[in-house]
């Protein structure tokens, strides 16, 4: 494998590497091993930066993008770069927010997800469409990614009420632990 055939698989696989760093970065750093860490990190990532790289893909490179996908290039690409940009960009800025910016940033990156995702799998059983693009591994992480990130911002909620709770509850005075 050349450097340029290295440089196209890395382009071709942003999605699933981005996804895995943003398991793996938190998982390794025992501070971020934590439900927010994790969002966090996918956030950044799995959303983020795949959106950014997906938006400017569809901008720039209308045509290679669409032939990815398996369609043909259309005037919509424009506007989907822009949408998948407006993603990338409350992905990224999500990174070290709180939690109610984060399920902001959730619930619009879940909602486009499933319309995507919607949209993919249509294209699948009307058109037999199993590009590279439309179906594999992308489509399994489009699928993933609003399941994920849903799941672990009720979990970090949850995780800090529990915190909150627990600070409240400090024994009165007099009643210290044994």
């Amino acid at each position: 494998m050349d450097v340029a055939d290295l440089i196209r698989f890395v382009l071709t696989h942003i999605p699933l590497i981005t996804f895995l760093l943003a398991i793996i970065i938190p998982t390794f750093s025992r501070s971020e091993r934590t439900p927010d860490g994790y969002l966090s990190w996918l956030l950044l990532l799995a959303v983020g930066v795949d959106a950014l790289w997906a938006g400017l893909f569809h901008v720039f490179a209308p045509e290679r993008a669409a032939a990815f996908i398996g369609w043909t290039t259309s005037p919509f690409q424009f506007e989907i770069g822009i949408a998948d940009i407006a993603l990338g960009v409350m992905g990224v800025l999500s990174f070290r927010r709180s939690l109610d910016f984060k399920a902001a940033a959730v619930t619009y990156a879940s909602l486009f997800y499933i319309g995507v995702a919607y949209g993919h799998f249509h294209q699948i059983w009307i058109a037999g469409n199993h590009a590279p693009g439309n179906a594999g591994i992308l489509l399994a992480l489009t699928c993933i990614r609003p399941i994920l990130l849903v799941l672990l911002l009720l979990t970090a909620r949850r995780s800090a009420r529990t915190e909150s709770s627990g600070i409240a509850r400090q024994p009165a005075e007099g009643q210290g632990a044994g």
